[in-house]
Order: C-alpha cells, then structure tokens, then sequence
C-alpha cells in the first residue's frame, strides 16, 4: 500500500506501520514524490488550497483521505465516489479552546487597548480602568462537539454560567438544540462558535441572529468564516452595540481594505487557533492509527458525515 503525507519528518511521528505501507512526501501538486497511481491513504497538507483538492480526482487507487484539519467544508462532496474522507477530530480540541479563552479574556480584560496603549508610550490606567471579567458571565458555545466539550472543561474553573448547542438537542447531556437560538441568545453574555461549515451553518449568524445578542455582548468566531454573515456582522458592529473576537473570517485571508481591521471593537488574529507546535505529532499519530485501521480491516475514526 503507498500512503502520501505532506511531511518528511512525519513519517516518525506514524508509529510503526504494518509491513507493505510505503509512505512517500507529497508536499503541493507540483511536487508528487511518484505516479499516482496506487496512492491508497492520503495526507493532504494542512489547510489545503483548492488545487490539492483537485489532486484526488488524479489518485485512481485512492481509498482514504485523512485530513489534519478539523473542518471537512473544503473536501466534503468534493471527493471521487467510494473515497472515504476522514477529518482530524480531536487534534485540535486543546489550542482551539485554548485560543478561545484567550481571545475572551483578552478582550474583557481590554488587552488590545492596553497593547496599541503601548506602542505609544501611554501609561492608560484611568482611561481604561476598570476593566470587566469573566466571572460570572453567561456564556452560549454553539457547537458541541470535542472542541466545544474541550472549551466547556476549561471556561468552568472562571465561574461562568455555559449553555452548549447542538444541531439536535441532547438532553441527557445537558446540550440544547439549534431550534432553541432565539430564546437562548438574549440572555447570553458571550456567545463562541464551534460549528462546522455545512449547509446548515453557512450564514447562521445572520442580521437576526445578532439583533438577538444583548447590547455589550461578544462574538467569539472560531468555526469557519462563512458561518457569519460579514456584511450583517460589520454593519452591527459599527454600532458598536456588540464586540467580536476573529479567528476567521470570510473573505480569508481579510483583504488589507476590509472595514473589520479598522473596528476598535473587533480583535482579529489570522485563522492560528489550531496552529500550534503540538498540532503535526497529534496529526500524524492519528494518521499512524488510521493506516494501521485500513490494513487491518477496521473501522476509520473520524468518518465525516454532515451536522455538529
């Protein structure tokens, strides 16, 4: 079996590989490391561009596609009959929701301002004093998946009040249903998106999803861009009304023009919530286990199928 990864160093973080898997680097389209054919496992590089996606269409042997992304929305129905495509769930739980809770303390404790405070050499202590916390905030994570049960263990220590939704209600779990959004967002303090791209979640924060958010409320946007409406999203926050911490946005990467750079209520970092130096060993010993899985006839992790 020949299995394609995007990394030389890779390949000692698969583990030990069952005799017979050869794995080759096929780092972009324009450097495939032999004939595609016989290509039967395929790491893609992470966040791949459109024309890696293409590639698969040219692997005639290919049989899975393990992805070091959480999010499929790139590859889902984009992928020859009888391929299976797995993402990487579970990889990006711990910086993901790490990110998160940075981006919300950031923003509470004002550290944007105090940062552009300090670049001019302006000691602001009476301006910007007091700052606002997070104990005791209302806080809706809309996605419960592994990432948002990772962000649920780490926000409980700050004392919030968490309400967690899925595409269906669970609950057994505790987790409200995505029917629930209108009656569950104006008592929310702070509200985290987690959600995949799908059909059902392209523009979910749309002009009335943030009319509903309380004045002084934050959107934390760690999901996929697409999943807001930007020109809903700039239009209310020029108001001012609301505030919004952005690891991604749509269009991405933000063009140097776009209003959402010029906004003092917008804290924007370029789409590195789950790039971290522990994402490539976590990435690769999952591909290490899918492969064992393929040969051994097991079922694959991480099948993906549409919902959160």
């Amino acid at each position: 079996m020949k299995a394609w990864i995007p990394h030389e160093h890779g390949r000692s973080m698969l583990g030990e590989l069952p005799d017979g898997v050869r794995v080759e680097i096929a780092p972009d389209p324009d450097r495939l490391p032999s004939d595609p054919s016989g290509v039967q496992f395929w790491v893609p590089p992470f966040l791949a561009r459109s024309e890696v996606v293409r590639l698969a269409a040219d692997l005639p042997d290919l049989r899975v596609v393990q992805l070091l992304t959480a999010g499929a929305d790139a590859w889902a129905d984009r992928l020859p009959d009888g391929v299976v495509l797995c993402d990487a769930r579970g990889v990006h739980d711990s910086p993901t929701a790490e990110w998160v809770v940075t981006a919300i303390l950031a923003h509470l404790r004002m550290f944007p301002y105090f940062a552009r405070a300090q670049s001019r050499h302006e000691w602001s202590y009476a301006q910007a004093t007091p700052t606002d916390e997070l104990a005791g905030k209302r806080v809706l994570i809309v996605g419960a998946g592994s990432i948002g049960a990772a962000l649920t263990a780490r926000l409980r220590p700050f004392e919030v009040e968490l309400t967690l939704v899925a595409r269906t209600a669970r609950p057994a779990e505790g987790v409200r249903g995505v029917a629930e959004l209108p009656a569950l967002l104006p008592a929310a303090d702070i509200v985290v998106l987690l959600v995949p791209l799908t059909g059902a979640t392209r523009g979910l924060v749309d002009a009335r999803f943030l009319a509903a958010m309380p004045d002084g409320a934050l959107l934390v946007n760690a999901a996929r861009g697409p999943v807001a409406d930007t020109d809903a999203l700039v239009a209310e926050l020029k108001t001012g009304r609301l505030s919004a911490a952005l690891d991604v946005t749509d269009p991405e990467p933000l063009p140097a023009d776009h209003p959402l750079w010029e906004l003092p209520n917008v804290l924007l970092t370029p789409h590195v919530g789950g790039t971290v130096r522990g994402l490539l060993p976590r990435g690769y010993r999952l591909a290490g286990d899918q492969l064992r899985r393929l040969v051994a006839g097991e079922p694959l992790l991480n099948e993906v199928v549409d919902g959160y």
